[in-house]
């Protein structure tokens, strides 16, 4: 009874993890540890709070409280893992910290056979022999946890590694796209993508990067591929919609400080009128007085070089300043420190995507035979691109 009561105490003493103690599986063990606590425990509260804490693990798809508490201590936000990430927690939260998991650690460890045989007593042992029983766990330790931290961050961060902004809301994407098809030809315009990014991750103030080019040639790909790199463990892609763009500011500044390092993704980019948009990334590309951290980058695809639709009509001499008009059109790109032209691939590196596809796909044809039918579909596609050989091999899966 003296220990229940000390671990009544000690759960009531939690405070560098104090908003774990609103899970649901926290909340039916610190009922169970209570009540065991008591002079004269009550039957039912006592035989509800030990089923309804089993209920919440399995629940949450976990036999051992260890486990459980080690996926919420790692990627819940909370002001240990935050700034142990960040290597910025001061001596208080650091004990205290300690304290709490010393405290987690010491419960989880207490075999289910051990919860059993102190209810036994009080329940029966013929009715305690019948309760479900969890698995101890002795993993579950400061050191362990602090390591994760200043290995991998914490928090939403530490457990994915892409995110769409929408709605001025990160939401996670749990399994990205990551297509897993050579970009054949393009060997020359990833590296230089690659070599930016590895200076990123290094610490570097780098460039932003504009990839251009005819639509299919793999540009939004090459962004993708990056997260497939196994050294570029602590990169993080942020998607964008273009109608997000006025929020970029206010998300740049939550990123600051973070271990992670960021690229703020913008797909298919292009504009029709300079609207907010436009006015925004123009100003944080180049030209604000805030400083861009060191940890984030913008890379953005478009289909136009100048990312701006611009028309003849436009170009007629009603204005007097017509050249600073189209000037200002163009600017925009110019602001991107990097600009990386996707070309469309020529007949030899198309027809060597193709068969590198074929043969990933297993699809067994005759080389000659395979670049006939790749032809007729380029000519009838009029697009001689990664994507116009990806979705020809996609046909020949079908048919």
């Amino acid at each position: 009874m003296e220990k229940w009561k000390e671990y009544a105490q000690r759960l009531w003493a939690i405070s560098a993890y104090r908003n774990l103690m609103a899970l649901p599986v926290l909340q039916q063990l610190q009922l169970l540890v209570e009540t065991l606590a008591e002079d004269a425990p009550e039957r039912k509260q006592l035989l509800m709070a030990y089923t309804g804490t089993f209920y919440e693990l399995q629940r949450a798809g976990h036999d051992s409280l260890g486990g459980y508490l080690w996926e919420h201590l790692r990627y819940d936000e909370t002001p240990y893992g935050d700034a142990a990430a960040r290597g910025a927690a001061n001596e208080a939260l650091i004990a205290a910290a300690r304290q709490d998991l010393e405290t987690f650690g010491a419960l989880a460890a207490i075999d289910g056979s051990a919860w059993v045989q102190t209810m036994t007593s009080i329940l029966g042992a013929e009715n305690a022999q019948r309760l479900p029983a969890w698995r101890a766990d002795t993993t579950l330790t400061y050191g362990a946890v602090t390591a994760a931290y200043e290995a991998d961050g914490a928090g939403e961060f530490a457990r994915y590694k892409a995110f769409i902004w929408e709605n001025h809301t990160l939401l996670p994407v749990r399994d990205p796209d990551l297509e897993e098809y050579e970009l054949i030809g393009y060997e020359e315009e990833r590296r230089e993508v690659y070599e930016n990014t590895r200076a990123l991750l290094a610490g570097h103030c780098v460039n932003n990067m504009l990839l251009y080019g005819a639509a299919g040639t793999g540009k939004s790909a090459t962004v993708k591929s990056l997260l497939k790199v196994p050294e570029f463990g602590d990169l993080r892609i942020i998607e964008l919609d273009k109608q997000q763009l006025a929020d970029i500011p206010i998300l740049i500044r939550s990123l600051d400080g973070l271990r992670q390092k960021f690229i703020l993704f913008i797909d298919d980019l292009s504009f029709e009128t300079a609207d907010v948009g436009y006015s925004v990334l123009k100003t944080v590309l180049e030209g604000s007085l805030e400083k861009r951290p060191a940890n984030v980058v913008i890379y953005a695809t478009s289909n136009r070089r100048h990312l701006m639709r611009e028309t003849f009509s436009e170009r007629g001499d009603d204005e007097i300043n017509l050249r600073e008009s189209i000037e200002e059109r163009t600017a925009l790109s110019e602001r991107f420190g990097i600009r990386v032209l996707f070309r469309g691939l020529n007949k030899n590196q198309y027809l060597e995507m193709v068969q590198a596809l074929a043969k990933q796909a297993g699809i067994s044809m005759e080389t000659e035979a395979l670049n006939k039918m790749a032809l007729q579909w380029e000519r009838e596609h009029a697009s001689r691109t990664p994507r116009s050989a990806r979705q020809f091999i996609q046909y020949l899966q079908g048919i």
